[in-house]
């Protein structure tokens, strides 16, 4: 299951672009968190302790129980935004997690069995439609990633959500379709029948938002405005 990290964090009595800058100077990252059905609290981060969160690569998926001022408070990241120019953290958004929360979160996708692939052993090459999935899941059980074997596939085959048996208490945020993960393409200079099929397994694939928590979008653009 997904790790959970600690972050100390304090309340930010005044909201704005003017007080957003005054956090910065004093190495702080202002954030907020919502959801719930509780109102936005605004908070500011010591900036080095949240970054070494953010640079594991795994902060939307990784649950947060943030210490406000002695007061714990769990959540998950929704939004990271950077400096356009120094790519710096300038604000947080988290979502708070009411008992029995569930909530969409993306899942890597880790491919397996890739040594005995026919497909791949025949020059074929493993075309990742989706490095990630989405989910619906309960928050307190967000997997660190699925495993998906393509030991068995040849050129032309392909891995579609059907073949990825989710946890029970999961679903996918996709439900309209049977979409395609991965498939093995044809080699550069394959026959003209096996290029159109490999065409054919990733056409007409777009992706779908989940829904976040109640109140997410209000609170991401008032806070917005403070950058």
């Amino acid at each position: 299951m997904a790790q959970t990290a600690t972050l100390n964090a304090s309340v930010r009595e005044r909201a704005g672009k003017g007080a957003a800058r005054a956090v910065r100077r004093e190495g702080r990252v202002p954030a907020v968190i919502y959801g719930d059905k509780k109102d936005p609290q605004t908070i500011s981060m010591d900036y080095r302790e949240l970054m070494k969160q953010v640079q594991t690569g795994r902060f939307l998926s990784t649950l947060v129980d943030i210490d406000v001022d002695g007061t714990k408070i769990r959540t998950i990241p929704r939004d990271v935004q950077f400096d356009p120019v120094r790519d710096f953290v300038v604000h947080v958004d988290f979502l708070r997690l009411g008992k029995g929360a569930r909530i969409a979160v993306e899942v890597v996708i880790n491919f397996t069995g890739e040594e005995e692939s026919p497909g791949l052993m025949r020059g074929g090459v493993l075309n990742v439609v989706r490095h990630t999935v989405e989910i619906m899941c309960p928050a307190d059980a967000i997997p660190e990633g699925f495993d998906m074997d393509v030991s068995a596939l040849d050129i032309g085959d392909g891995l579609h959500a059907s073949d990825l048996e989710l946890p029970e208490g999961m679903v996918f945020t996709i439900t309209d379709r049977d979409f395609t993960i991965a498939t093995i393409a044809a080699p550069s200079g394959g026959t003209e029948d096996e290029e159109e099929e490999d065409a054919d397994a990733v056409e007409g694939e777009e992706g779908v938002e989940g829904e976040e928590g109640e109140g997410g979008e209000e609170a991401a653009e008032g806070e917005g405005g403070e950058e």
